[in-house]
């Protein structure tokens, strides 16, 4: 059997009667195998959960009702799972198994989904490389040595290297696009709103959104169509229709204006990132008759520190519900209420995790409140008028996803400036709550780079239609890092 590319080539086969769900299952789990001793792109798979997915799935019939049908999905192990554990790869909740399903998870099985597993991710999603992860960093398949980006790096990998057929992520300030810019996969950020956050662990409640992996716009399309939409259960999901986000895949983008933000391809962009994406912009233009507009997004250099204000502000409230006592790690140990806390946080937390509650803590303290959070938000506000207005003059922006190659294992943990920087050119979305997708744009020395399409809100279909037209000519989703020699 050759590779497993997309959901159409598998429902053909399925129609045909040339292959199973189990065997399906199977080829995935074999790669899984075969590879993850590698890259360790998953914390759980669980053979007996996944008969029971298998068993659930053979008694639906392949048609309109479940497009997602026998198709195994990889799920970020911060997403809550049913009867399947949930760590947010953190000590904290090393056995946490959820009473529940998350929405999207509903959703999924409720379209012919198969959860083949959960993956690895920086600790409560708080981190750039998936090096932050309590059991162990996600190694980046192009180049074993290097990382593949954060949080979502699990997630990424696995669809990079074939070990899923797609994969879902969460993204606060870039966790999903950058990894699929890192590992050369396909990425969306939906519309803050648009896909349900019943059953995500929070980390900053208004930024974090969940979003898809996928090698084909197709596929990315079609698991979107199946997790979008209206959840009661979430009080910030928007009640906005959801087109056919197949619809407009094929359709020109002839004279579309495309917004080129000099703030964004200028400053702090490496050389070998600008070399590739040179190119891309030329194939929107040339090749498929877009118009590319400089415009300017002043605020973007303050987007930064408002994320990081923002954000651990909302991670410093979240996490506290930790304390040792609900569920979680607890240190058996300690005799009196404020030890049990303090102790069962210091060991069940990360240094990652603890510098952002101890950011936050601080930003949200009597005194600092107005100068630091509150500023904040009047800066994001600001982020998001700037992009509304630039939208009225323009149908995308673009912008490298991240402004540099995946870089080495080890080389930024030590300076969380450093890797703070690496999610400069995807922070500004998650501020504004605009959609965003990564698209692989090219190699440099073999190591993958990402093109990232912003747009206005709920603007999914269009950002789907860009992209598909620019996969026709830059087409990276039959190759494959080789990791057969190692």
């Amino acid at each position: 059997m050759g590779e497993l590319n997309s959901i159409k080539e598998i429902h053909d086969l399925y129609r045909k009667k040339e292959i199973t769900i189990r065997e399906v299952v199977d080829y995935f789990l074999k790669k899984i195998k075969k590879f993850d001793p590698l890259v360790h792109a998953f914390l759980k798979v669980d053979e007996d959960y996944i008969n029971r997915e298998i068993e659930r799935v053979e008694k639906l019939d392949l048609n309109d009702k479940y497009p997602l049908y026998g198709i195994p999905i990889a799920i970020k192990d911060n997403i809550l799972t049913k009867d399947l554990t949930t760590t947010c790869a953190s000590k904290i909740l090393e056995n946490f198994i959820p009473p529940y399903d998350a929405e999207v998870i509903r959703r999924l099985k409720e379209k012919g989904a198969i959860i083949i597993g959960k993956t690895n991710l920086d600790e409560f999603a708080m981190g750039s490389s998936t090096e932050n992860s309590a059991f162990g960093p996600t190694r980046n398949p192009w180049d074993l040595e290097r990382v593949p980006g954060g949080s979502s790096g699990g997630s990424a990998v696995a669809v990079a290297v074939g070990e899923s057929l797609l994969s879902l992520g969460s993204d606060t300030g870039g966790s999903i696009r950058q990894p699929a810019s890192f590992t050369g996969v396909l990425g969306l950020k939906p519309t803050y709103g648009l896909v349900s956050r019943y059953g995500l662990v929070a980390f900053a409640s208004s930024l974090d959104q969940i979003g898809p992996f996928a090698r084909k716009v197709e596929d990315l399309a079609i698991i979107l169509q199946s997790i979008a939409g209206y959840d009661p259960k979430d009080s910030t999901s928007s009640p906005n229709p959801i087109p056919n986000y197949l619809e407009l895949l094929g359709k020109s983008i002839k004279g579309w204006k495309i917004g080129v933000p000099k703030e964004m391809w200028e400053k702090g962009v490496s050389e070998e990132v600008l070399n590739v994406l040179k190119e891309s912009l030329n194939i929107l233009e040339r090749d498929l008759g877009a118009k590319l507009i400089e415009i300017s997004l002043p605020s973007m250099e303050y987007a930064l520190p408002t994320y990081y204000l923002i954000a651990t502000s909302e991670a410093s409230s979240n996490l506290a519900r930790y304390d040792g006592i609900h569920y979680g790690y607890r240190n058996k140990e300690q005799k009196d209420l404020i030890s049990l806390y303090k102790v069962s946080r210091g060991e069940g937390f990360g240094s990652e995790v603890k510098r952002r509650i101890i950011l936050g803590t601080y930003a949200l303290s009597a005194g600092y409140y107005d100068a630091y959070y509150l500023k904040a938000a009047k800066v994001r506000t600001i982020i998001r008028k700037e992009f509304e207005s630039a939208f009225k003059n323009v149908d995308i922006i673009i912008s490298p996803t991240s402004p540099i190659l995946p870089f080495k294992l080890g080389e930024k943990i030590e300076d969380p400036l450093q890797m703070y920087l690496c999610d400069i050119m995807t922070i500004p979305v998650n501020l504004a709550g605009i959609p965003a997708i990564s698209v692989p744009a090219g190699f440099k020395d073999n190591l993958p780079v990402g093109l990232q399409f912003m747009g206005p809100f709920f603007s999914e279909d269009k950002l789907l239609q860009i992209s598909y037209a620019f996969q026709k000519i830059v087409d990276f989703s039959e190759k494959y890092p080789n990791l057969e020699m190692r």
